[in-house]
C-alpha cells in the first residue's frame, strides 16, 4: 500500500510534534468520508433491523479486525473507546471496581512514576477511594526495571500499569519481562501503548499483557477514537464505567462512530504494512537532526539513543543554572518549528516536567528541554531546515 505524503515544499512552522498527534493519513480520511453522508455508510451499527445498519456493523467489525491484527489480538478482545485516556480509565477503574466487588475492600495498585497523566490521574483518584498506590521510579534512562517493580509488589497487589513507550523520552520498557513477573503472582498487567502502537511491533500474546490501551491519532488515524485490549480469560474482568445499552460486550456503552472506527482500522492496517519502512526512515531523520545540533554548547540528550522509539528526541539546551538557554525564551524563539516542551496534556503548565525530574534533571534543565518528534511525513529538507533554525536561534540566545 502506497503512502501519500503532503507536498514536498517546506511549510512553516515545520511540524516536529508527531508524539502529540499525527495528521490523518489521506487514505484514512477518504475511508472516513465514505461513512458520513446519506450516500455513504452512515447508519447506526447497532441497528440490526435493516441492511444499512448491518453494513455499518460490518464496517465496524472489519475495523475491529484491522486493529486486532496490529497487536496480535483476537477481534473479540478489542473494546472501542474514545481514545487512550478512556481506555486507561476503563482499565484501571474497571479492574479496581471488580476487585472491590470480589474482595469487599481496596487493594494495591502499582504504576510507574512517569506514566502519562491518563494513568497517573485515575490512579490518584482510586487512591482517594481507598486503594493503595505505589509509583515506581525509573532509572536514569526512564526505564522501569524488573528489580524496581519486584520491590514495589505486595501480597494484595492486583494491578500493575506500565507504559511501553514514554511519551516524553521515547524510552521503551521491557513489557514482556515486567508482565511475566506479574503473571507469576496472579497480578493483572495493563500497558498504555499509545506511543508504541503503529511504531514498533506488538504481539499481546507474546508480551503477556492482560490489558492494553491504544489511540488512533498517534498512528495517523482520527482523534476521538481508541481501543482497550482485554484478554479473553476468566481471571480478566473489568467493570464498565459507561452504562447505557450494553455495547461492547457490556464493557463500554454508547453508539459507535462508524467513521472513526473505520478510520482507526484503516490507520492500523497502514501502520502494520509500513511498520519497518516507517521506523527505518524516521530513525534516520531523527539521528540526522541530533547529529546536526549535537555540537552546540551546553547540550544534553535526555532520551537514550539505544532503547528508544524511532521518532522521539528529547534535548536539554542547558547544562546547569549558569550555562545554557532560557527554556521559555528558546521555545518562543523557535517560531518556525512546531515542537513541544513535553506532553501535550501539560503544555499549558510552566512547571518542570515530572518525567524529566524523575530521571535526574534539575528544574533549570527540565524547563530548558524540548521534545522533537519526527513522523511519517517529515522530509529530509524539513530536518535540514530545523537544524539550521535551531543552531541560529541557540547561538543568538547564547550571546544575548
Amino acid at each position: 500500500m502506497t503512502l501519500t505524503p503532503p507536498p514536498a515544499n517546506i511549510r512553516k512552522p515545520v511540524y516536529l510534534d508527531y508524539a502529540a498527534t499525527t495528521p490523518v493519513a489521506p487514505q484514512v480520511a477518504a475511508k472516513m468520508a465514505e461513512c458520513l453522508t446519506l450516500e455513504g455508510n452512515f447508519a447506526n451499527p447497532a441497528s440490526r433491523s435493516h441492511m444499512l445498519g448491518w453494513q455499518a456493523e460490518e464496517a465496524v467489525e472489519h475495523a475491529r479486525e484491522q486493529v486486532a491484527v496490529l497487536i496480535g489480538a483476537d477481534t473479540r478482545e478489542i473494546v472501542w473507546t474514545s481514545g487512550a485516556t478512556e481506555a486507561n480509565n476503563l482499565a484501571l477503574k474497571g479492574a479496581a471496581e471488580n476487585y472491590r466487588i470480589l474482595h469487599k475492600a481496596g487493594g494495591h495498585i502499582v504504576v510507574s512514576a512517569i506514566e502519562h497523566k491518563a494513568v497517573l490521574d485515575p490512579a490518584s483518584w482510586l487512591e482517594a477511594q481507598g486503594f493503595a498506590v505505589t509509583r515506581v521510579q525509573p532509572n536514569h534512562e526512564g526505564i522501569i526495571t524488573a528489580e524496581n517493580l519486584q520491590a514495589a509488589l505486595r501480597d494484595d497487589t492486583f494491578l500493575v500499569s506500565i507504559m511501553q513507550v514514554n511519551n516524553e523520552l521515547g524510552c521503551i520498557n521491557d513489557i514482556k519481562s515486567l508482565a511475566a513477573i506479574c503473571k507469576s503472582r496472579g497480578i493483572l498487567f495493563h500497558c498504555d501503548a499509545a506511543q508504541s502502537a503503529g511504531k514498533i511491533a506488538i504481539d499481546v500474546k507474546d508480551l503477556g499483557v492482560d490489558l492494553l490501551s491504544l489511540s488512533a491519532h498517534k498512528f495517523y488515524g482520527p482523534k476521538g477514537i481508541g481501543a482497550l485490549y482485554v484478554r479473553r480469560a476468566a481471571d480478566v474482568k473489568i467493570a464498565a464505567q459507561i452504562h447505557g445499552g450494553g455495547h461492547e460486550r457490556n464493557m463500554r456503552s454508547g453508539t459507535l462512530a462508524t467513521h472513526q472506527c473505520v478510520g482507526m482500522g484503516e490507520s492500523a492496517e497502514l501502520a502494520q504494512n509500513n511498520l519497518v519502512g516507517d521506523a527505518q526512515r524516521i530513525t534516520e531523520l531523527r539521528d540526522l537532526l541530533w547529529h546536526g545540533i549535537a555540537d552546540l554548547p551546553n547540550l544534553k540528550r535526555n532520551s537514550t539513543s539505544s532503547q528508544c522509539v524511532s521518532g522521539i528526541l528529547n534535548v536539554a539546551f542547558v547544562q546547569d543554572e549558569s550555562h545554557g538557554c532560557d527554556g521559555e525564551m528558546l521555545l518562543l524563539s523557535l517560531r518556525d518549528l512546531a515542537v513541544s516542551s513535553g506532553s501535550a496534556c501539560n503544555s499549558a503548565s510552566m512547571s518542570p516536567s515530572y518525567v524529566l525530574k524523575a530521571i535526574g534533571l534539575n528544574d533549570t534543565q527540565a524547563q530548558a528541554s524540548l521534545r522533537f518528534s519526527v513522523g511519517r511525513y517529515t522530509t529530509r529538507e524539513e530536518i535540514e531546515f530545523a537544524i539550521e533554525h535551531i543552531r541560529s536561534v541557540v547561538m543568538k540566545l547564547m550571546k544575548s
